[in-house]
């Protein structure tokens, strides 16, 4: 059982840019800040960072809308070239209003705009673009995970995460779209509350809490805190992918 958390971010995080470095990058930051990892770390990364240093920019100028994106965008009054990047990354339109797409991702994820985002993208070189989720986001966490474990000679976790509204509630809360060296969620089913009753429906969304917590961080604005690290955590249940957090359609009650 943990019964302490410590969190710290990665200060002074460089701005990032495709191609880069990221283990390498976190391995610098801490080592600035006289910081190392230790075994049953947590290391959330902020998605934004994830898709930058994967390249998964899409220049808006290069995109050509077809008339499905033309129709939505006049629909929910955005640009039909963002429109056409969001309907070419997800499966289906769950739901849509005047500067909202709810989308089901390519992944399975539903989420606004499917997760396509231009807030914290800085056209430095001058072209606009649009930022994709990365391709298999938990392959990039277990990459991400592997390349510190070897360079700090330690077991760790890591996740990517996102923020998510929720359908039920204003406001945003960090998700985990990907994870590794860690489960995703944790099953206590079948095993005694506190008064002895068996548990019959209680699965924890451990993963989700990692990355609310490490939300309160790195903030969703202009913190500049993409990385932070988790200590104290403890669970013994297998390691499992956020692929495995994806409500199934015959669950689904909200579609």
């Amino acid at each position: 059982m943990t019964s302490r958390l410590e969190l710290f971010a990665i200060p002074s995080f460089p701005m990032v840019r495709e191609g880069d470095d990221l283990p390498a990058l976190i391995a610098d930051g801490l080592g600035r800040a006289g910081l190392t990892l230790h075994d049953r770390d947590v290391v959330v990364l902020a998605q934004k960072i994830v898709s930058k240093a994967e390249g998964r920019g899409v220049d808006l100028a290069s995109v050509v809308p077809s008339a499905d994106a033309e129709k939505l965008a006049a629909e929910v009054g955005k640009d039909p070239r963002i429109v056409q990047v969001v309907l070419s990354d997800s499966v289906k339109v769950v739901r849509s209003r005047p500067n909202l797409m709810i989308m089901q991702h390519r992944l399975g994820f539903v989420m606004a705009n499917a997760g396509v985002d231009q807030s914290n993208v800085a056209p430095a070189d001058g072209v606009h673009r649009a930022l994709l989720l990365p391709l298999d986001p938990d392959g990039s966490a277990e990459a991400i995970r592997a390349s510190l474990a070897d360079r700090f000679g330690v077991k760790l976790g890591v996740v990517i995460s996102d923020s998510f509204g929720r359908p039920w509630r204003r406001g945003t809360a960090g998700v985990a779209i990907g994870c590794a060296g860690l489960p995703s969620f944790i099953d206590l089913r079948g095993q005694p509350d506190l008064f002895g009753r068996i548990l019959e429906v209680s699965i924890i969304g451990f993963a989700d809490e990692i990355a609310a917590a490490a939300s309160l961080l790195q903030g969703q604005a202009a913190e500049g805190q993409p990385v932070v690290v988790i200590r104290g955590l403890t669970w013994t249940a297998p390691e499992a992918p956020v692929s495995d957090l994806v409500r199934p359609p015959e669950e689904d009650l909200f579609q």
